[in-house]
């Protein structure tokens, strides 16, 4: 079996994110990438099903330009087989990518689908449900653990009123959540490694896929300064203060 594991490069989340002075995006000069922590997550979890000897090949996927195949590498050197890149200037919303996705699908054909739920960079958490329907399979979303025994995969998923256990039939989309598992440092060795590995680049034009941009951002602006705290000289005087400001 097959396992296809979607990565996006994203800034560190380490990093402090910085506005541009203009408001049109954010300031990426000089700031560490990383592979998206969720999607670290999703190839970890496909290493073990492999290392398991539930699963032959896993293969990493990544949709953007050519400064995404350093994550690729990353996930190479982390022990994946082989990677692919889409290679493509646009920034893909949700359904595009999941579009995207379907067509390296279609060609590969893997008995599952692995994704982080959500990247930390936009937070849409949509692409894995919509990559399901398109591809018309089931879908296990949230993921804290994962069982797979012959054609099903048994996962437990992380909602609000706690646990949920539920069992889909393979193939499958299953995206990660952060206790699912925790990823392996990549050694030296593992990073010459991943240097001889094969590294596919895909035009974005050649999957005739349609970008239909149904959301157009305007602006990016910085969160608002958090106003100074105030001392009060008892309890009577924080009620107050509290009432004033209607918290109370």
């Amino acid at each position: 079996m097959k396992i296809l594991v979607g990565i996006k490069r994203v800034v560190d989340f380490n990093v402090r994110v910085r506005v541009k002075p203009d408001g049109s995006g954010v300031d990426t000069d000089g700031a560490k990438m990383s592979i998206n922590p969720f999607d670290e997550i999703a190839l970890e979890e496909a290493l073990r099903l492999r290392e398991a000897g539930i699963a032959s090949e896993v293969i990493v996927i990544s949709i953007g330009d050519s400064s995404c195949q350093q994550q690729l590498r990353t996930g190479l050197a982390m022990g994946a087989d082989r990677a692919i890149q889409v290679d493509t200037d646009i920034h893909l919303q949700p359904l595009a990518a999941a579009r995207t996705m379907l067509a390296v699908i279609e060609t590969e054909q893997p008995g599952l689908v692995i994704l982080g739920k959500q990247a930390i960079d936009d937070d849409n958490n949509q692409t894995g449900q919509m990559l399901a329907a398109l591809w018309n399979r089931p879908q296990a979303t949230f993921a804290s653990k994962v069982v797979v025994a012959g054609d099903t995969a048994t996962v437990t998923r992380e909602v609000d009123a706690g646990l949920e256990t539920i069992e889909v039939d393979l193939p499958a989309v299953i995206t990660t959540d952060l206790r699912l598992n925790t990823p392996r440092f990549v050694k030296l060795p593992d990073i010459m490694k991943a240097k001889r590995k094969p590294l596919e680049v895909i035009a974005f034009t050649e999957l005739a896929v349609s970008n239909d941009n149904n959301i157009q951002i305007d602006h990016y602006a910085p969160p608002a300064v958090r106003e100074k705290g105030i001392m009060v000289d008892s309890a009577a005087a924080l009620v107050t203060e509290l009432k004033s400001r209607g918290l109370l």
